[in-house]
């Protein structure tokens, strides 16, 4: 099978038109038209996870952040961006990301969230996107929004939430504002930096807002309206590569996916 047929497999799951303006998703670097050996699935890509490609036989790299975010205006290896491209090329790994598209994408990386959560009732929560006139009825369901809202079927304490949270997703530490006093039944979430999303959350009445990344100053002036918990970036994303399996081994069958074993987060904490 050609790394096209996969390209166009996760992208018609999570078409490119739903991505930010600021985004750059799809095909990073590569030839479309080889045969896939293997698919590494993985959030980052760096030098170690092309090393991890090569020594796993795997000839296409699927990430959820960009390799190439910003425009290269020249590649000397001056920086590990400008160092990776040049290490997948010259082994011949294609590298394609699903970004934003794959954040806003109906079964996307937020309904991942929910899932792992264990949120029912889920509803697109902000801004949505239609693309109806590029797909049949059949293909409803692609529509965009920028976060969801769900519910859980017993409401959590607070502190029930936050110990949830650290052992669902592996958090150390999960930066929040005042403990609630009251329980939390109703949830609003956005993975990544989502804090954007936060005051959409308020508006839709709930109990607790659940993202990536937040500012300091946005944690002021919401004691007891609702409970913020913060898991960082990359624990809010990691199981991006999970969906990214999914949508291989059912639309293209006999492509060997290998979930990258890498961390890739650059923050630890000490």
């Amino acid at each position: 099978m050609k790394i096209l047929k996969v390209i166009n497999a996760l992208e018609q799951f999570a078409p490119l038109p739903l991505q930010e303006s600021y985004d750059n998703a799809g095909l990073q670097c590569g030839l479309t038209e080889a045969e896939v050996s293997g698919a590494l699935l993985c959030l980052d890509v760096t030098e170690c996870v092309v090393d991890e490609a090569i020594a796993k036989g795997c000839n296409l790299i699927v990430s959820h952040h960009p390799l190439i975010f910003h425009k290269l205006r020249r590649i000397t290896g001056e920086d590990y961006v400008q160092r990776t491209v040049m290490k997948a090329i010259k082994n011949d790994i294609a590298i394609v990301s699903m970004h934003t598209n794959m954040d806003s994408a109906f079964g996307g990386v937020n309904f991942k969230i929910a899932e792992k959560m264990g949120l029912e009732n889920i509803q697109f929560l902000g801004k949505t996107q239609h693309l109806d006139e590029c797909y049949s009825d059949e293909e409803s369901q692609l529509v965009g929004g920028e976060g969801i809202i769900g519910e859980f079927s017993t409401p959590l304490a607070a502190d029930d939430l936050v110990l949830m949270l650290r052992k669902q997703f592996e958090v150390e530490c999960v930066q929040c504002n005042q403990l609630l006093r009251r329980e939390i039944k109703k949830v609003a979430l956005c993975g990544g930096a989502g804090s954007f999303m936060l005051d959409t959350a308020i508006a839709a009445g709930a109990d607790a807002f659940i993202t990536g990344e937040m500012h300091y100053h946005e944690y002021f002036g919401h004691d007891q309206e609702i409970q913020i918990c913060v898991i960082g970036h990359y624990q809010s994303e990691q199981y991006t590569r999970e969906i990214f399996k999914q949508i291989i081994e059912e639309k293209c069958p006999g492509v060997r996916c290998v979930l990258s074993e890498i961390n890739t987060n650059p923050i630890i904490y000490l």
